[in-house]
């Protein structure tokens, strides 16, 4: 059978039996993939005090939560520029290779931790971030490894645990994050001296740059090079695919302007993006409604209150991924899998009018509104099964291996611009239908079930794959 640019990949491989994970080389990659949560995560515990001591309100704290959102919108900063640039950096390791663009990447990531931390000026932090969303576009490059170290058999098993890595990371980046911040309060025999003083968030800033620093390190000696085009070893490595069987009639990178014209390409990268949007529109709105007053549409929790419910959910849902969705894409199929649990959206949606509803008729948190918070983050965890699997059908989609990166440099590209404008725009929606009481205050939750039932539809366009896939 021949292969032209829209064949999708790899559509004559048989596979009889389900072939070992590469564990070695996959864990090195998850390992990797570490870095990305635990660069981003850890500064929000510190972030109000820090734009406080900082002095840029003008002593009007209540200009704090403007210029931490820019900064936490420094995640949004972050994908803005990752998304101008990530597309860039794949098609880069289309050609040059997996190995050192991701090395790249991670050397940009450890300069900007450090720069943040030594950033005494509101823009010096937010060109911090933006460092590290041009020189990083390490996302999208691991999971083009991924798709070249596994194959059909394995494939959906070694994806479904990159929301494990990003569940645990979540978890712990605001606990050293916290924990580290002002070392000379704490302990002050140990961090004495006028540099600890003047920049009392660097110890946290630190840790995360030296993470990404042996990252580079253990990625420079380690890890193979997985894209066939440059892997010239004599002898082949133990734990990746051999060559022969990896090239493919095209050899070389098709195109973007083809890519783009491609239904089966597009089908699977426009459903990555708008999941991305309603997960991260759902994100933002967490937060927020949780600790809104009762009284404007919110439940008024504490923040400890719901930092122990995030930390709770960031250990479930990472249990829950590693137990569930490689066993139920294995028995009903990756497509099933995907068109069932994005479904799952519309009853985590649809518990937050019922959640203001009932504590406008209670007046306090009880024991209904933390049942319908747990049905509610459990719920979430079920969705997040959706992201493993659309992995799989973004790599499979790829007409040959050569173009992976570019395939996942597109996909991330999608979902950064989503993920750079979800939070502002899902908030400020929020904020919009509290005070002019849209819909009875509901109108962002009507906006986002609309981009849902969008998502829907793109998921019954999604391929069936055939019983020797995952």
């Amino acid at each position: 059978m021949t292969t032209d640019e829209s064949t999708p990949l790899l559509e004559n491989t048989q596979a009889k039996a389900k072939t070992p994970l590469p564990k070695t080389q996959l864990g090195l990659v998850l390992f990797v993939l570490f870095t990305e949560p635990m660069s981003a995560q850890y500064i929000f515990p510190f972030i109000n005090q820090l734009i406080r001591e900082l002095g840029v309100t003008g002593g009007d704290d209540r200009k704090i939560g403007y210029y931490a959102g820019i900064i936490a919108l420094g995640e949004s900063l972050f994908f803005v520029t990752q998304a101008l640039t990530v597309l860039s950096w794949s098609r880069l390791s289309d050609h040059v290779g997996r190995k050192p663009v991701l090395l790249v990447g991670l050397m940009g990531l450890s300069m900007s931790n450090l720069c943040f931390g030594l950033s005494r000026t509101f823009w010096a932090l937010v060109a911090s971030r933006c460092i590290a969303g041009a020189l990083n576009g390490n996302a999208g490059v691991m999971k083009s490894i991924i798709g070249e170290i596994t194959d059909n058999t394995n494939m959906a098993r070694a994806f479904a645990l990159l929301p494990i890595v990003f569940s645990v990371g979540a978890s712990i980046a605001p606990l050293f994050g916290g924990g580290l911040a002002k070392p000379h309060d704490h302990w002050p025999e140990l961090f004495s001296g006028s540099f600890w003083v003047q920049y009392p968030y660097f110890l946290p800033c630190l840790v995360s740059a030296s993470y990404a620093a042996f990252s580079f390190f253990i990625t420079a000696l380690f890890l193979g090079e997985s894209l066939p085009s440059k892997r010239h070893e004599k002898i082949p490595h133990p734990e990746l695919p051999s060559i022969d069987a990896q090239v493919d009639p095209g050899s070389s990178p098709v195109p973007i302007g083809t890519l783009l014209k491609t239904y089966s390409v597009m089908i699977p990268i426009a459903n990555y993006g708008i999941l991305a949007l309603v997960d991260i529109g759902f994100f933002a709105l967490v937060p927020l409604f949780y600790s809104s007053p009762i009284e404007i549409g919110g439940l008024g929790l504490s923040p400890f209150a719901i930092g122990m419910c995030m930390m709770a959910f960031g250990i479930g849902n990472g249990l829950f991924q590693m137990l569930v969705t490689a066993r139920a894409v294995d028995r009903f199929g990756a497509r099933r899998v995907f068109c069932s649990t994005i479904l799952a959206f519309f009853p985590i949606i649809a518990t937050f009018p019922i959640m203001n509803w009932v504590i406008q008729v209670q007046k306090e948190v009880g024991p209904a509104i933390w049942t319908l918070i747990v049905t509610q983050l459990l719920l979430w965890s079920v969705v997040n099964m959706s992201y493993g699997v659309i992995f799989v059908f973004i790599t499979r989609a790829s007409p040959n291996k050569y173009s992976l990166g570019t395939m996942n440099g597109l996909s991330q590209t999608t979902t950064s611009f989503a993920r750079a404008m979800g939070p502002a725009a899902f908030t400020s929606l929020f904020a919009f239908s509290k005070e002019y009481n849209l819909l009875g205050g509901n109108l962002v939750y009507i906006v986002l079930l609309i981009v849902l039932c969008l998502l829907v539809f793109l998921s019954r366009c999604l391929p069936e794959l055939k019983k020797d896939e995952p």
